[in-house]
């Protein structure tokens, strides 16, 4: 089995570290962790790749071993999970392709425009809610204040979990949900890192970026 000791490195690191080792054909892999983000990140992509996965934690102290292959116990999603919500049908790199002419949008603002917030902020709230009553995305990535848009207060998070119920995959910077302190706040989409997002944006055949 392969070792990987990934703690205290920031995402998307621990995927990348892990993506090498399946990249070199290694069937058995055990990625050691430190924060509930990370291990989650790590189990989608491995699942993604066909590996069943299991987690452990020893006071904080996380491990995911992998088979490939092999079918991780029940339950064991559910307790890598940062937040209990998840995206259904994710059309990224942790899911299946994303379908042929799609297109995805990235958002770094919480507001559509600058000169006036309130204003920026409605304009925000009625461009998803459009976005979510006709050809949906493949992917809506969130990142830099654009996470907020995610926060159970926030005027636009009904429209993202429209858009997850839709089979949308939304991803919410990790870095950036840490950075402004807000984990616990989040109310829609998966808590994601910047090569999960990345991989996923490029997969569509266009992207809008706000």
């Amino acid at each position: 089995m392969k070792t990987i000791n990934a703690r205290g490195k920031a995402c998307p690191e621990p995927v990348i570290l892990t993506k090498a080792c399946v990249d070199q054909g290694e069937k058995e892999i055990e990625v050691l962790l430190d924060n509930p983000v990370s291990a989650s990140n790590v189990m989608r992509f491995l699942e993604g790749q066909g590996f069943g996965v299991q987690l452990r934690d020893d006071e904080g102290m996380l491990t995911v071993a992998a088979r490939l292959g092999e079918e991780a116990p029940k339950g064991q999603r559910a307790a890598a999970e940062p937040r209990p919500s998840v995206s259904p049908g994710v059309s990224g790199v942790f899911g299946e392709p994303a379908p042929k002419e799609t297109f995805s949008v990235f958002i770094t603002t919480k507001t559509l425009g600058r000169s006036d917030e309130e204003l920026g902020e409605i304009l925000m709230k009625s461009f998803l809610g459009t976005l979510a009553q006709g050809s949906v995305p493949a992917v809506v990535a969130l990142a830099n204040e654009g996470v907020k848009l995610a926060l159970y207060d926030s005027s636009s998070c009904d429209h993202l979990k429209t858009l997850t119920k839709k089979g949308v995959s939304v991803l919410v910077c990790g870095t950036c949900v840490n950075h402004f302190q807000i984990a616990d706040q989040i109310g829609a989409g998966i808590v994601s890192n910047m090569f999960e997002i990345v991989e996923s944006l490029t997969r569509a055949d266009k992207v809008i970026t706000l």
